[in-house]
């Protein structure tokens, strides 16, 4: 993908002009936050350091007042887990010298702030699992207020008007919550040369490719199997994304690695246990962190987790096409958003009110059935089955396209969504505030409701938009969903493409 202007369908709404951090070109890519992440473990699992390393820290850190207002209990789907929103921006330091910027493989960028790579952090209520959640940068969402966008503008949009660091930060974590349907509890942000300076203090890590890869624009260069990084071959690694088969979804996977093998360092008893080294990791990136919270706060929920039961996905997309935003071409990251909210509950699990629910009959459930499939024919087809198996049932509509089939439905209706899964096999129960009432979205998986008296229809059944047209004989083309597997890459041993 490109690195065209960020841009909005309604910029204008706002009063402003693209984005001064969409620059035609640039060498410097995508920095990832794996300091924030490291740091975050390496102050939380430092045992008798803690103290000792917080307050080495908290002298340069800055505290943002990113996370405001009482947690939304109605529709938190993950209740005692916690959701730190990992950040990371390719700042260049001020008033740099053209050998200090060669140590970093960039160039000046004129005083730029990309917030370009953003990652959830979800930990679950007894801290001994987490799962790091990537969402690309090119992904193009609905930003509060402004319009469509690529996320990693929408820090930008929030600086404006006064808004600065806490107003960006504030944008940022409201489209991921608007995106994902997850609560963001807490919130990290490191810059470029963060990075650089607590991976140079850590030293070198080492990592493992499946072939090799050389890339000019990020600066890296390493042969297949093992190699060891110093810090400006890390910066180089977590930022390719040319010559990768993905792009920018290959590159979220370099991160997730990297910051894996980071965590599985950082924590060894050669680290954890040296006060020495500890010191001089949080001085040296003190000064290049931003968070809402001292980060021993987060202590009791992380105090059992451990780089190996830390697993990564990245959100679903449905394809990276180029489109026209006021006659300029933009390369983006579609994202699956229907489907989305049902892939994370798929990584957190269901809400506890969900699970203990007991199903309600059909007759006292009233459902909408949306097609997403993109099959002329579901929706009405789906309709009928779900009508003589006793449901009320609304007229049918359509959806934007998604991969996944799932019953939407929000708090307080557990059992009558409970009962429209069990009408559809394979169907995933998603609680949100986007609906008001049980809501069936049929997706390209094919999956649909299963007649009280016969086998489910094939997943070839035409559908239809809605209308209550005639079906179809043909499906109409579909993106390819990319990949969003779940892996866990903090294993001793594990080597990527």
């Amino acid at each position: 993908m490109s690195n065209e202007p960020e841009q909005t369908t309604d910029p204008a709404r706002r009063g402003v002009v693209t984005p001064r951090h969409g620059r035609q070109k640039r060498r410097a890519g995508v920095v990832f936050p794996a300091i924030a992440g490291v740091l975050t473990m390496a102050v939380l699992l430092s045992g008798g350091y803690a103290a000792y390393a917080y307050n080495q820290l908290s002298g340069g850190v800055t505290i943002v007042n990113a996370i405001t207002g009482k947690k939304d209990t109605k529709n938190d789907v993950d209740g005692k887990a916690q959701n730190i929103l990992l950040v990371g921006d390719d700042h260049r330091p001020d008033n740099a010298t053209p050998e200090q910027l060669a140590e970093l493989s960039t160039e000046s960028d004129g005083g730029a702030t990309n917030t370009d790579t953003m990652i959830v952090l979800h930990i679950n209520a007894d801290g001994s699992q987490a799962t790091m959640i990537s969402f690309p940068r090119d992904s193009y969402v609905d930003i509060p207020d402004v319009g469509k966008g690529k996320l990693n503008s929408a820090f930008y949009y929030g600086t404006l008007n006064g808004g600065g660091d806490t107003g960006g930060a504030k944008m940022l974590i409201k489209t991921i919550e608007n995106l994902s349907g997850l609560q963001i509890d807490h919130y990290v942000r490191v810059s470029l040369l963060g990075f650089y300076q607590v991976v140079k203090e850590l030293g070198p890590v080492e990592v493992c490719l499946n072939q090799a890869t050389n890339d000019p624009y990020s600066g890296v260069d390493l042969p297949a199997g093992k190699s060891t990084l110093d810090a400006k071959q890390a910066l180089s690694f977590v930022r390719q994304r040319h010559g990768l088969p993905n792009g920018d979804l290959d590159r979220n996977v370099r991160q997730q690695y990297f910051l894996s093998q980071e965590a599985r360092k950082v924590t060894s008893a050669g680290t954890l246990l040296n006060p020495v080294k500890m010191g001089n990791i949080l001085k040296a990136v003190g000064g290049s962190i931003q968070t809402d919270t001292n980060l021993l706060d987060l202590a009791s929920q992380m105090s059992n987790l451990r780089p190996a039961n830390i697993q990564s996905a990245t959100i679903p997309t449905l394809g990276t096409p180029t489109i026209y935003v006021n006659g300029s071409a933009l390369s983006i990251v579609e994202i699956d958003t229907v489907g989305l909210p049902a892939f994370v509950q798929g990584l957190v699990g269901e809400p506890e009110t969900y699970t203990k629910a007991t199903a309600a009959q059909p007759a006292n459930t009233s459902v909408t059935v949306l097609n997403g499939s993109g099959v002329t024919g579901a929706a009405a087809a789906a309709g009928q089955v779900l009508t003589s198996r006793g449901f009320q049932v609304a007229p049918a509509g359509s959806s934007d396209p998604t991969t996944a089939t799932q019953v939407q439905y929000p708090a307080g209706q557990e059992s009558q969504a409970k009962a429209v899964a069990a009408a559809v096999p394979g169907a995933v129960a998603v609680r949100t505030g986007a609906v008001t009432g049980v809501t069936l979205v049929l997706g390209t998986d094919g999956k649909a409701p299963k007649a009280a008296s016969a086998p489910s229809a094939p997943a070839s059944t035409p559908a239809d938009t809605g209308s209550g047209s005639k079906p179809s004989k043909q499906a109409t083309k579909e993106p390819a969903p990319k990949s969003t597997d779940v892996h866990n890459y903090g294993t001793a041993g594990t080597c990527i493409n």
